[in-house]
């Protein structure tokens, strides 16, 4: 019997069909297209391999103080002459099915897709080996389409021309394992002294979980983060098939001996101040560690050569070559950021450790022109008046209590002025000012200013027991030299890429975050500490360096029991000087509680020899009068001692000091007295 199917059923017939007939369609465009790819790749022929290209880095002046190749190590070797682990580590890894795909892995793009979308964010790569060898080849890892574009057809023609073991070869040759190291070869000597060919499982596996991040894995830097990465690699060839679980466990409890024959870079110009322009390249501008090295770029930075062999030698001639004190020094431009000097130890070959940008250490006296701002904010002035006597507070509602101590126990048991107690560094009227006026303001305005660090809110953070970075507070101390603008630090002014193109370009930029005339009041304040007007019962603490100084200089020193420092300022130049024990032992020699002042003092004055004497030109808000500096009062003619000082206008005295009066009386009378003949010659 005949079946007849039903209008509804003939209508979907007729849907299906339709649908086949575009299906098939589309697979012949695509096939089509994927063999116009083909053609076209073949027509190309074989991609040229890039030559890597060293990046080199200038100074201000031009001069060349570096290259990225310095020790780079790079050989290349027959796929034969790879151990078997390092093959099959890096396909699990990297690309399980690099031998069944044509360059590209379309299921593990479509994987990686909606790993993303589910996470909303960039969390799964799907890069094949080929795909990532075409990248290398280019250079250049920016994120654009058109490179993108580029990059695919690179992987095409790689397909298409070579043959799956020498794309594998080739990655494996080229592919960065850091430390300057690329290629397998070079990377198996370097962290095992030993040849591609001859490396166990658990040297493969710890190697290839490297180039995902050279820098981030390198066993080297953090083994705790290689291991975790190796035993990800372990775990992908136990899956792949090319290991059991016993052999993935046997390899991951190995322990590896690296060599100990590395050796460290050799840069004769500011070694710690590249590392940080190489930071400033990954971290803030988003290059990757190939371009760094091998792009071609050409990086010129705000180095002053002459500043840095000042810093690097006054270093080396003020501490003692037997003493084990380290030293860190900042030097820049407060008005356009631009560091010109910076040294992070005492010898980079022994300790490359950076100490102006990631050691953080307590600032001491020297964190109090940032409360002595604060306090003017909130009606303060030079002249306002406090007792200074030993004091015990009590703070957090009673149930603590802190006793600050002066320098040698030297207390005025008198009221002083803050003038007085900046440049005396008297610590009482610190810590009375610091509870007056809040504690949230002193962190408030050190936030303000750029200091990153964590800041306890507690009564001894008016002497700086916090500790903070070098460079943070050469960045906030360049404010004031800046009538209240900040600028970020600025290491790297332009960068050419090898074909010449500028890809950055430096563009001055600053923000107002104090008060102009405020922090011209707190410049002159600080101009205190080289003046011996301001105290007759115990010195400023600049008086060890004051003769040395010949041009206007704003600073605070700040020492404690494993710190000792001094930053100051040239309207043209601050700088930052910082030395100490690694170890945050106890600095108990006079002389090395000294080493701070001497070096700062030594490169300011030889780096701004030559230069004019430019004074701090006052803002349109202040108003400078004559005062006597032991009251602070407006200054008569019985006055012995009168000072200049500044003023938010509005708040300079307005009494006259009478302490002088009574003296000059006498001395009045007495002269009365004198006969005509010691008149006309008084020096008989």
């Amino acid at each position: 019997m005949e079946i007849i199917p039903s209008s509804r059923f003939r209508g979907a017939w007729k849907y299906i069909r339709a649908f086949a007939f575009i299906s098939f369609i589309l697979a012949i465009l695509s096939a089509v297209t994927f063999g116009g790819f083909i053609l076209f790749a073949k027509l190309q022929g074989a991609p040229p391999l890039a030559v890597p290209q060293t990046t080199i880095f200038y100074a201000d002046d031009g001069t060349k103080i570096g290259e990225s190749d310095n020790g780079q190590t790079r050989y290349w070797v027959k796929l034969d002459d790879i151990s078997p682990y390092v093959i099959q580590a890096t396909i699990a890894v990297e690309d399980r099915k690099f031998y069944e795909h044509h360059g590209f892995d379309i299921k593990r793009i479509i994987g990686a897709v909606a790993a993303d979308i589910k996470a909303m964010a960039k969390v799964q790569g799907a890069s094949t080996i080929t795909q990532q060898y075409a990248r290398n080849l280019f250079l250049t890892h920016d994120k654009t389409w058109t490179r993108k574009l580029q990059e695919a057809l690179y992987t095409i023609r790689l397909e298409a021309n070579y043959s799956k073991k020498q794309i594998l070869e080739g990655y494996l040759n080229t592919i960065y394992y850091g430390h300057g190291a690329y290629g397998i070869e070079a990377a198996a000597r370097y962290y095992f002294g030993k040849h591609a060919k001859d490396l166990t499982l658990s040297e493969a596996a710890m190697l290839a979980g490297i180039p995902k991040g050279p820098y981030y894995y390198s066993p080297l830097i953090n083994e705790k983060r290689a291991k975790t990465r190796q035993k990800t690699v372990l775990l992908s060839m136990e899956q792949a098939g090319y290991i059991n679980k016993k052999e993935a466990e046997r390899a991951y409890q190995e322990k590896l001996i690296y060599t100990d024959h590395h050796e460290i870079k050799q840069k004769n110009i500011a070694p710690y101040f590249q590392d940080v322009v190489k930071q400033v390249l990954r971290n803030q501008l988003g290059l990757d560690e190939r371009t760094i090295e091998l792009g071609g770029l050409r990086v010129y930075t705000s180095l002053d050569p002459h500043m840095q062999k000042i810093a690097e030698q006054e270093i080396n001639a003020v501490i003692d070559p037997n003493s084990q004190i380290q030293a860190a020094l900042v030097a820049m431009d407060p008005r356009t950021g631009e560091v010109k000097a910076l040294v992070g130890g005492r010898d980079y070959e022994k300790s490359p450790f950076n100490r102006a940008v990631q050691a953080e250490r307590q600032p001491g006296s020297t964190f109090k022109p940032f409360l002595y701002y604060a306090a003017i904010e909130q009606g303060f002035t030079p002249s306002t008046q406090m007792r200074s006597e030993l004091t015990t507070f009590t703070f957090d509602n009673g149930k603590s209590k802190y006793t600050p101590h002066n320098y040698n126990d030297y207390y005025a048991n008198d009221a002083i002025t803050l003038a007085q107690a900046i440049a005396l560094s008297d610590n009482v009227f610190a810590v009375k000012t610091h509870l007056f006026i809040g504690e949230d303001k002193l962190v408030k305005t050190a936030k303000k200013l750029g200091i990153t660090s964590k800041l306890k809110r507690v009564p001894s953070l008016a002497l700086g027991t916090s500790p903070v970075k070098v460079i943070d507070m050469v960045r906030a101390y360049s404010a004031f030299a800046n009538n209240g603008k900040k600028v970020e630090p600025v290491f790297i002014k332009k960068i050419v890429n090898h074909e010449g193109e500028t890809i950055y370009e430096y563009k001055p930029s600053s923000k107002q975050v104090l008060d102009p005339d405020a922090a011209y009041v707190t410049t002159q304040l600080m101009t205190g500490m080289f003046d011996p007007k301001l105290n007759d019962y115990t010195t400023v603490t600049g008086q060890s360096i004051r003769k040395q100084i010949t041009r206007p200089y704003a600073g605070k020193s700040g020492t404690t029991e494993t710190d000792s420092w001094m930053i100051g300022f040239a309207p043209q130049l601050v700088a930052g000087v910082w030395t100490g024990y690694d170890r945050g032992e106890t600095i108990d020699k006079m002389v090395e509680k000294q080493y701070a002042k001497q070096i700062w003092v030594q490169f300011m004055e030889k780096s701004l020899q030559g230069k004019p004497k430019k004074k701090f030109k006052p803002t349109k808000g202040v108003v400078g009068v004559y005062v006597d500096p032991d009251n602070g009062k407006l200054a008569t003619k019985s006055c012995p001692v009168k000072r200049l000082t500044y003023y938010i206008a509005g708040t300079e005295p307005t009494d006259y000091c009478t302490d002088h009066l009574l003296h000059q009386k006498k001395s009045k009378k007495k002269e009365e007295k004198k006969n005509w003949f010691q008149k006309l010659f008084p020096w008989f």
